[in-house]
């Protein structure tokens, strides 16, 4: 049985072969790559919804040079240590499934008996994900809307996703984990620099969420030495800033071939109440 739900009728999805079918014969073919599109036409804002193919790949160049290890081995540690035996995790918003593969790859080093899923909305990053990870499943779907049940989650990471509280309270089970990312107030602030006049630092800000409890606030902190202007230029291309830099800024980047920056999370942990 599949952690999905056929995004029509809600009944549980079973996968046979290359094709997920619930018991209402909805059914839904595997794409080669190994993820299932999942994202009914009215949930669709644009024709390609989600990154796109450029982004996706400068992101996957960036992860896979291991600039956000600190923060892929918290994750991993933060999950390990908590997620039950045969419990269920689910990435929201798990773009080209760089923390998923880690999460997934230190989980079985632990013996650990679990289902993992990924949902995502781009296709070009879930292409990448599926391939990483396929011991798990992979869906295009909003993270406003899961394919997913009721309270059948243990273990659910939003990593720079939007948040979508109401669904990761329907999903989680009493009890359950929510680990939420997001970036602190120093977070690529040279690179801001670099590309803004007046360059400003992220709020700091500690939320507690109606449904549930706080457990921790968890920093990762460091400083990226990169010295080339191919890996300034793709971390720049997967940020937010990539879509509102004034082209001096971007003029300012291209003339650079070393910077470092720092890197700057936090770790948001709460516990869903029972």
């Amino acid at each position: 049985m599949s952690l999905f739900l056929c995004p029509i009728c809600a009944a549980p999805l079973t996968r046979e072969g290359q094709t997920y079918r619930c018991p209402n014969r909805h059914s839904y073919d595997v794409a080669r790559e190994g993820y299932v599109h999942l994202l009914p036409a009215n949930q669709k804002h644009s024709r390609h919804p989600g990154d796109d193919r450029e982004m996706a790949a400068a992101r996957t160049r960036f992860l896979d040079g291991g600039w956000y290890a600190p923060l892929r081995e918290a994750l991993c540690r933060l999950i390990a240590d908590r997620l039950p035996q045969d419990g269920t995790l689910l990435d929201a918003g798990c773009g080209e499934g760089y923390y998923t593969e880690g999460i997934f790859q230190a989980l079985q080093n632990i013996g650990r008996s679990f289902s993992l899923a990924g949902v995502d909305l781009s296709k070009a990053a879930l292409k990448k994900a599926a391939r990483r990870v396929p011991g798990g499943e992979f869906a295009v779907a909003s993270v406003y809307h899961l394919p997913v049940g009721d309270g059948t989650v243990d273990v659910l990471l939003d990593c720079f996703a939007p948040l979508a509280l109401e669904e990761y309270r329907r999903v989680l089970r009493p009890g359950g984990l929510f680990l939420y990312v997001v970036p602190a107030p120093r977070h690529l602030l040279e690179l801001k620099s670099v590309l803004y006049e007046h360059p400003y630092e992220n709020p700091e800000e500690a939320i507690l969420y109606q449904g549930f409890d706080y457990l921790d606030i968890v920093p990762v902190t460091g400083v990226m030495a990169i010295r080339d202007n191919q890996t300034l230029t793709d971390l720049f291309r997967m940020t937010p800033y990539a879509w509102k830099t004034p082209r001096t800024g971007v003029e300012r980047l291209a003339a650079l071939g070393r910077l470092d920056v720092t890197l700057d999370f936090r770790i948001h942990l709460f516990r869903k109440q029972s």
